[in-house]
């Protein structure tokens, strides 16, 4: 036990965790313990927005498999972090969010800046804990870090302002980091069971692969048994896109060789995923969810196991352990799929030849309403490109180390059939809980925690808007990183909407924009815009060069045409039904 303040106990604990870097905005709530923060080895990076500073928390969480930590004033400084914890929960990121609170003397007199700050993260989080009495800080604070390693998600320390002061005796906990087990011994060899007699197996490589370290494992079980590999949704980096297994993510705009081959499968293996209902809904008029095929499911949370789909092996264990224990188990069995490897082989093989030749191909979207925006956009003043032909010359640009995020909307979706990746933590979307905003700040986090892999954020004109001041902090705090803004003017997610359902009656979806690039400049990064194909994969090279050798920031604006990809959910809408006289036109 050593004597110290609750302030002292607390930062001592972010040390005790391996904290070096803080995202939020300073406020007086927290001054006192923020006093250490430097020399404790703490950097607090501020912030535009602390929205932002979430989501960079969980970039940064993301890229590192550490936590992300974020910080700000009581109140409003607090509430602007509850959209990117929700962010942080349902990308199983280990964010604490710490939240300094109106004083104890004055709570619930309704005070300056005064909120019930626990219920706005009830659903989002994992833990959450109010210190209530200052010699247990070093406790509370130790718990939540526990609590968002152990089960893979954001937690929420509360503190109330007074509680920083006083004099405690305290000694400091040790993080607990616990061996994850491979699940139960009799599902593990039915699983192995079924894969032996299987003829047709594909594995379902997703989230928990990464988060678990268990990506050379996916790579050793497919090796073993040549089984062919779909990423689950948004989770492209949990397979090596080289690799000849490898056969693309599901989901929207998904890869229709992943799809195709799937489709036939006897026996699926979904190693580390929930199987989220997102990414296995139909797509591209293919319904490839098999439905004859064996399912083994293998997820470190209970709950996930056969929500989503029906399954006939849970497994509730480790990625990595499971993997394992899975191979030692076919070891020398013999396997039916093996007898027909090379015909299965060379059937992965043509179905993704045929894919990338119809990527190679699909130079811009077909149906009646794009091909009248891209006929009336060639009569305009200056040059718009095709978004999938820009997303294949992106494509090719890329480095091998690269790191990518992307926003939520039509283009950035559609980059889903263009992203491929060769390492682990290298891909950060906004997963199911698609918020707008989330690419830039997520990638400011990720080079944080990453400063040695080029970072490249993906948004499009209307998410582009509710984080750019973002680009602030990069110039500010010298984070370096690459936005590409897709300007087509639009809110075009929701804009296809109303073209599928409602006789392209268009409210509020209409966006006319100044220049991102000169926006860009003015904020002391630098600004680019492309119109030429031949630019784009030129610009991007540039800008990367610029970002690792020179440590500058740039936004290239990319003028596309207002051209749509498919909607997000036929499933969720249908064609409105009027009944008052005063809207029967509106049908």
């Amino acid at each position: 036990m050593a004597r110290m303040t609750p302030s002292e106990a607390m930062v001592e604990t972010l040390v005790a965790n391996g904290v070096t870097d803080c995202f939020g905005i300073m406020g007086s709530a927290f001054m006192d313990a923020m006093d250490i923060f430097t020399p404790a080895g703490i950097r607090l990076i501020p912030v535009v927005h602390e929205q932002g500073g979430g989501h960079m928390a969980d970039g940064y969480s993301r890229v590192s498999g550490r936590h992300g930590v974020c910080i700000a004033q009581n109140g409003p400084g607090i509430t602007n972090f509850v959209t990117a914890i929700a962010a942080a929960y349902w990308a199983h990121s280990p964010v604490v969010c710490i939240t300094p609170e109106t004083g104890t003397n004055t709570q619930w007199l309704g005070g300056f800046q005064e909120a019930q700050q626990l219920p706005f993260f009830e659903t989002i989080t994992k833990f959450q804990v109010t210190v209530t009495n200052n010699a247990r800080m070093a406790e509370y604070t130790a718990r939540c870090f526990d609590r968002a390693m152990l089960e893979n998600g954001p937690t929420q320390l509360n503190i109330p302002r007074d509680l920083f002061y006083g004099d405690i005796d305290c000694e400091i906990p040790k993080p607990i980091r616990i061996e994850r087990a491979a699940g139960g011994e009799e599902s593990l060899k039915e699983a192995a069971e079924l894969l032996a007699n299987a003829e047709f197996p594909v594995m379902i490589s997703g989230g928990g692969v990464v988060i678990g370290d268990a990506f050379n494992e996916a790579i050793a079980i497919s090796e073993q048994l040549g089984l062919p590999v779909v990423n689950s949704y948004l989770h492209n980096d949990s397979f090596p896109a080289s690799h000849p297994n490898w056969c693309g993510p599901l989901g929207y705009q998904g890869s229709k060789a992943a799809m195709k081959l799937i489709a036939k499968a006897d026996v699926v293996l979904a190693l580390g995923t929930r199987l989220g209902p997102f990414g296995t809904l139909p797509q591209h008029g293919l319904d490839y969810w098999p439905k004859n095929a064996k399912i083994i499911q293998i997820d470190c949370n209970p709950k996930m196991l056969g929500l989503v789909k029906k399954v006939d092996v849970a497994i509730c264990g480790d990625a990595k352990a499971a993997a394992k224990s899975i191979m030692a188990l076919m070891e020398g069995k013999p396997a039916k799929c093996l007898e027909n490897r090379a015909a299965r082989e060379a059937e992965v093989a043509a179905e993704k030849a045929a894919w990338e030749k119809e990527l190679d191909e699909w130079i811009h979207e077909r149906d009646d309403y794009s091909m009248e925006m891209i006929e009336q956009q060639s009569g305009e003043e200056g040059s718009y490109l095709h978004p999938r032909q820009v997303l294949r010359e992106l494509e090719k640009a890329m480095p091998a180390d690269v790191m990518v995020s992307t926003d939520i909307g039509n283009i950035n979706s559609v980059s889903n059939s263009y992203l491929r990746f060769e390492r682990p933590r290298s891909f950060f979307a906004a997963m199911a809980f698609g918020n707008c905003g989330y690419a830039l700040p997520t990638m400011i986090g990720a080079k944080v925690a990453a400063p040695d892999r080029p970072g490249i954020s993906y948004a499009g004109d209307g998410a582009w808007g509710m984080s750019m001041m973002e680009i602030m902090t990069c110039v500010r705090e010298d984070i370096p990183v690459t936005a590409i803004v897709f300007h087509n003017r639009q809110w075009g997610a929701e804009k296809k909407n109303q073209v599928d359902f409602y006789n392209r009656r268009f409210v509020a979806g209409e966006l006319e924009n100044p220049s991102f690039a000169d926006i860009a400049r003015s904020m002391g990064a630098q600004g680019v815009v492309v119109d030429k194909l031949e630019d784009v994969g030129a610009a991007l090279k540039a800008a990367l060069n610029d970002q690792m050798e020179n440590r500058k920031t740039t936004v290239i604006e990319i003028m596309c045409t207002r051209e749509l990809g498919d909607p997000f959910r036929r499933d969720a809408l249908s064609k409105p039904v009027r009944h008052l006289d005063k809207y029967k036109d509106f049908q």
